[in-house]
């Protein structure tokens, strides 16, 4: 079997300048310990993007982020950028080392220029492609880019200034010409500059030779390589038996043959995009290669496995960091710890040797002989399988919280990645996230598109519905005046509002004692546990209080301030007819201003001070009203009507005179209103 290399397989002139100039600026950086950076992939290879990161050229593809970093140096890709991007990144105080092909650069000058004179520029090739993106912002006035012969009969009438015509350097040179036979037609006044480059035109004039005469075409470039695209293209057109490979370890030779039988092929023809490094084709090449080949396909008919496919195997070796697995194959497997888990774990502590795991195949081949393999890869794909299943029966989901991000949870479940924005976490509004990082949580999805990486939870839903259904549970089975226990969980100026598990209650200021409440933080603080008493359902609605009817003040106050019962008291209040004086908590009693004294009182507050006690007797008692009447002029005569006037003299003084004062917080106010007070003396 014969195996033929293209001659102009692999790096074009541009591409090599390209990548020697990001490995020598890496090596330099690396030794004088500054900062390098790509802005996009140097070339569509990410081979070369990862060697070179790990030469220390980090690669970063948004400008915003470029123009943050602190003054570095910007190596610009062989596509070249816009005019802009490029003032943008000189102003921001980096050092630019411009890789940009020179063809490219020719480009840009010709639209410049032309652009300048009042020329209307037209670009034939991906809009989408980095190279022609950057092409339209080196135009003055905006041009019109088209990438096929139907997109010309779409083209505004031009007829008072000249058409200037120019290609993306990788485009297919035929289409680029059925392209300008329309524009010529089109336009009377038209310059055609022929950009495409030509070591593109004779890769893609001998793959297309070459296709024609092979029975296998392999290709070798990135998956985003627009020339490499393109070769792959032209060849299949000539040979259907076309392999689009990135490296050697996807070359599958079981896959190869299984669709043309060995013994059909007599040659295979090889070429390589002009972003595919020399070391990578040889690679395919040698193992292509007709000494070993046959040999290379008969080891490998017991045992095949290729790219993608799940592998069972056992754990031979344990460290922290990597699982060494045996594979029943040529070469053992190994499973790194980013491999086998999204969080950062130590290896030794979750698997033994001897224990069976499964695995993805990522490269049959890491370079060293070794393959590589993921164990979170299928837990991910049987996690994607659960989460779809989840989704459409609308059941509910378990996962760990590993994030807090600013606008919801990340959360893991079986190595897959669901979000829960922050409206959807809670039914109330939760303003620290955090809390949730570590815990197991369940919720429902509302969204499923893997695809676009958009997995949404819903954790609010679950939490309203299970409330809902607590709550009617609650409401079945309580009535007013049951006796019911609860935590407080809110306290407000009106009062608490206590949670009785599944519906909060309402605890009014008013409905906490049978005496006056100053405020209810001083009774009540969140976490306490209360037993009271419904006092109303309505609605969803539950009042609540703790003035228990055999605990009421009034039930004995007919014994304990009887008529002529003399009593002690705290002035809470006064007005202009009198005073209410607490005798206990949820029993006042009104001190008329004419009961106050023998002496004329103008008014109660000349005589008395709120939080004074004083001592009185009572003159009347209106159990039906709750009403008790008091008078110190009553006990006054009590004492004048004794043979001792000097003494009921000195009595009469330590009734109307300033006693102990009680602290005003501590004064109680009394509950009767002005308009039920006596109208008229006694």
């Amino acid at each position: 079997m014969e195996v033929i290399l293209a001659k102009t397989a692999g790096f074009c002139f541009g591409v090599k300048r390209a990548v020697d100039m990001a490995y020598a600026e890496a090596e330099s950086a690396s030794q004088e310990k500054r900062r390098v950076y790509t802005y996009g992939p140097i070339i569509h290879n990410e081979e070369v993007t990862r060697e070179l990161e790990e030469k220390g050229a980090r690669c970063i593809e948004d400008l915003a982020q470029i123009l943050k970093l602190p003054p570095s140096t910007i190596i610009i890709r062989s596509h070249g950028i816009g005019r802009s991007e490029y003032e943008a990144i000189e102003a921001a105080g980096h050092r630019i080392v411009d890789a940009t092909c020179p063809f490219v650069n020719n480009i840009h000058r010709i639209v410049k220029e032309r652009s300048e004179a009042g020329d209307t520029i037209v670009i034939i090739g991906d809009p989408a492609h980095a190279e022609v993106q950057g092409i339209r912002d080196w135009c003055v006035s905006t041009p019109y880019i088209i990438s096929s012969a139907e997109e010309v009969e779409a083209l505004p009438e031009v007829t008072d200034h000249q058409v200037t015509v120019v290609s993306q350097t990788t485009f297919h040179l035929k289409k680029f010409e059925e392209i300008v036979v329309l524009l010529q037609k089109k336009y009377y006044n038209n310059r055609v500059c022929q950009t495409v480059c030509n070591a593109t035109e004779e890769r893609q004039k001998e793959a297309r030779e070459l296709a024609s005469k092979v029975d296998v075409m392999i290709v070798i470039g990135g998956k985003h390589s627009s020339n490499t695209q393109k070769l792959v293209e032209i060849s299949r057109q000539a040979c259907g038996n076309t392999y689009y490979i990135q490296t050697l370890s996807d070359l599958d030779l079981m896959d190869l043959f299984e669709v043309t039988p060995f013994e059909s092929v007599r040659r295979v023809g090889i070429t390589a995009g002009a972003s595919t490094p020399n070391k990578i084709i040889k690679e395919v090449h040698d193992r292509m290669s007709e000494e070993n080949f046959e040999q290379m396909l008969q080891d490998e008919t017991p045992v095949s496995i290729r790219t993608g496919q799940i592998v069972e195997g056992k754990v031979i070796t344990v460290k922290p960091d990597e699982l060494v697995v045996n594979i029943n194959y040529k070469s053992d497997g190994i499973v790194t710890a980013s491999e086998y888990s999204n969080s950062q774990v130590d290896l030794t502590k979750e698997v033994q040797v001897g224990d069976t795991i499964k695995a993805k195949v990522l490269k049959v081949n890491d370079g060293e002989g070794q393959v590589v393999l993921s164990v979170k890869k299928v837990k991910a794909e049987l996690a994607y399988d659960a989460l779809e299943k989840a989704f459409n029966e609308g059941a509910v989901v378990k996962g760990v919280v590993t994030q807090a991000l600013s606008g919801g949870l990340s959360v893991s479940v079986d190595e897959c990645r669901v979000f829960i924005p922050a409206s959807l976490v809670s039914d109330n509004f939760e303003k620290n996230l955090e809390k949730y990082v570590g815990q197991e949580i369940e919720f429902v999805l509302t969204e499923f598109n893997p695809s676009k990486r958009r997995i949404i939870g819903n954790r609010k839903n679950l939490i309203v519905e299970r409330k809902k259904k607590v709550a009617d549970e609650l409401f079945a089975r309580i009535k007013e005046g049951d006796v019911v226990e609860g935590s407080v969980k809110n306290v407000t100026d009106f009062g608490a509002f206590i949670d009785l598990g599944g519906a909060d209650g309402l605890l009014h200021i008013s409905e906490m004692s049978w005496g006056r409440v100053e405020h209810p933080k001083k009774v009540f603080k969140v976490g306490d546990i209360v037993k009271c008493f419904i006092k109303e359902i309505n609605g969803e609605k539950i009042a609540l209080s703790l003035k228990f009817e055999d605990q009421n003040p009034w039930l004995t106050a007919a014994e304990k301030y009887a008529i002529g019962t003399v009593v002690t008291g705290r002035v809470a209040r006064m007005t202009d007819f009198g005073a209410f004086i607490v005798l206990e908590p949820g029993i006042d009693a009104l001190l008329h201003v004419s009961q106050i004294s023998n002496e004329h009182v103008d008014k109660p507050s000349d005589v008395l001070k709120t939080g004074e006690t004083i001592t009185a007797k009572v003159v009347d008692f209106k159990v039906p009203e709750k009403k008790i009447s008091l008078s110190i002029k009553a006990l006054l005569k009590d004492f004048e009507d004794t043979d001792d006037q000097e003494s009921a003299k000195d009595k009469a003084a330590e009734l109307v005179a300033d006693t102990e004062e009680a602290p005003a917080a501590e004064a109680e106010t009394a509950e009767t209103s002005e308009e039920e007070a006596p109208a008229t003396e006694e």
